[in-house]
């Protein structure tokens, strides 16, 4: 999977600073290609965010390959593009997850320790706002990718609702990416 990733951003991330965020993600100052994606539920797994990536990726490709998003909605993006606000949408998720164990019970009743992760957020920016803080911090992002980025949690995002709104009404990729984001949550990964 990471070779993957790893082709992918090579073959189409290539603007300015691209190379030295890739090097960030590869070095020990990074978990991305070991961390999970959540801590119980999507792919609460070693190289969960590294598939989440992934499967976003391939969902906002489909969702933006359809004939009537490109005739009528008339939105046409760039492989770049599209490339970074996939696969760079949840850098938010870098080094916060700690692995740990909890108590669950099993079906007769008895208590058992299963590893599980623990959220430790040292750098607590909120959520679409770190991962559009922490790419800016190499490359620049178009207004669309930082917004669609900022906004890829949709209205699950409750202390911004008309925000929400708004971004998706002046930025359709932002929407798309949403619509890519929960796609590969809820169908691919549940």
């Amino acid at each position: 999977m990471k070779e993957e990733f790893l082709t992918i951003y090579k073959k189409f991330i290539t603007r300015a600073g691209s190379a030295e965020l890739l090097d960030f993600l590869l070095s020990s100052k990074s978990d991305f290609f070991e961390a999970p994606a959540s801590t119980r539920y999507h792919l609460s797994k070693p190289e969960g965010l590294l598939e989440h990536s992934i499967n976003v990726y391939k969902c906002l490709k489909d969702y933006l390959d359809r004939p009537r998003v490109k005739e009528v909605y008339n939105l046409n993006v760039s492989d770049e593009s599209i490339a970074i606000v996939a696969l760079l949408h949840d850098l938010c998720k870098v080094n916060v997850y700690k692995k740990s164990f909890r108590n669950v019970k099993d079906d007769s009743g008895k208590w058992n320790k299963v590893p599980s992760y623990d959220f430790n957020d040292e750098l607590p920016y909120g959520h679409g706002e770190k991962s559009v803080y922490i790419i800016s911090g190499f490359m620049k992002l178009s207004r669309e990718e930082a917004f669609a980025i900022r906004y890829h949690m949709g209205f699950t995002d409750k202390d911004n609702i008309n925000n929400v709104s708004q971004a998706f009404s002046k930025f359709p990729l932002a929407f798309a990416l949403s619509t890519a984001d929960m796609e590969a949550t809820y169908f691919l990964e549940e």
